[in-house]
């Protein structure tokens, strides 16, 4: 059984964009639905948005085309590749705030979906007019994370579940993110886990603020990256 759990997230990690920004290049949202949302209500708006452009007359295949040419950040086709060479050492999860849709659209048009185990995302799906729809991922009691989704819950609930179901105890834990919403779940991992926040994001921001603030706190060992070809650097030393 595989000795790691690498989880990925997507947007402005797995790729070099915020794909909900993505999706709306060249488009002036109306005033209604210009105010930038506070964090817990963002799922809501993006539910909005979508129902717009539905009524703009944009179809899912353009949005579809849309996630598939989002860029991949820097380092990540590396990683990537690295990773399919050693499936049987590592587990990979993906993580993301987006939606299944374009997750798994730009998963696919990379060749790379085979290689996620699993992917946690807002469902996503065409009603009767043909709009894209969006919803919530679950529920959650955590304080610091928007209403539809809590990382940290999870990242703990897989690990709980894995545990359960096939005894699959993971000797390492990699969680390769940039947002706020990625600090969460890397405050779950362990003195052997190696958080990679993206070089100057919020994660490495927040990251840094803590081991400032609380040092001890912070478990996990921190190695930060410009490009991912340093997570594939990092992972190679340790399978040496």
């Amino acid at each position: 059984s595989p000795l790691f759990l690498l989880v990925f997230d997507f947007d402005e990690t797995l790729v070099d964009e915020n794909s909900d920004d993505s999706i709306l290049r060249g488009r002036a949202l109306p005033e209604r639905l210009r105010r930038r949302p506070d964090a817990a209500s963002y799922n809501r708006h993006m539910q909005r948005v979508l129902a717009w452009l539905g009524e703009q007359g944009v179809r899912p295949s353009d949005l579809r085309a849309t996630y598939e040419s989002l860029p991949l950040s820097p380092g990540v086709p590396e990683l990537l590749q690295f990773l399919s060479r050693h499936r049987q050492l590592f587990e990979v999860v993906l993580i993301s705030d987006a939606n299944v849709f374009g997750v798994e659209a730009k998963l696919r048009a990379a060749g790379a979906r085979s290689l996620f185990r699993k992917i946690f995302s807002n469902p996503a799906g065409v009603d009767r007019r043909g709009f894209l729809t969006l919803g919530p991922y679950h529920s959650h009691k955590c304080l610091r994370c928007p209403d539809n989704m809590c990382k940290r819950k999870i990242l703990g609930e897989y690990l709980e579940e894995r545990a359960r179901e096939e005894d699959v105890e993971f000797q390492r834990v990699f969680y390769v993110g940039d947002g706020a919403n990625d600090f969460c779940p890397a405050g779950i991992l362990r003195a052997a886990d190696v958080a990679f926040p993206r070089k100057g994001y919020p994660m490495h921001r927040l990251i840094q603020e803590t081991q400032e603030e609380q040092p001890g706190t912070f478990q996990a060992a921190v190695v930060p990256w410009e490009s991912a070809v340093e997570v594939v650097r990092y992972l190679q030393e340790l399978l040496r």
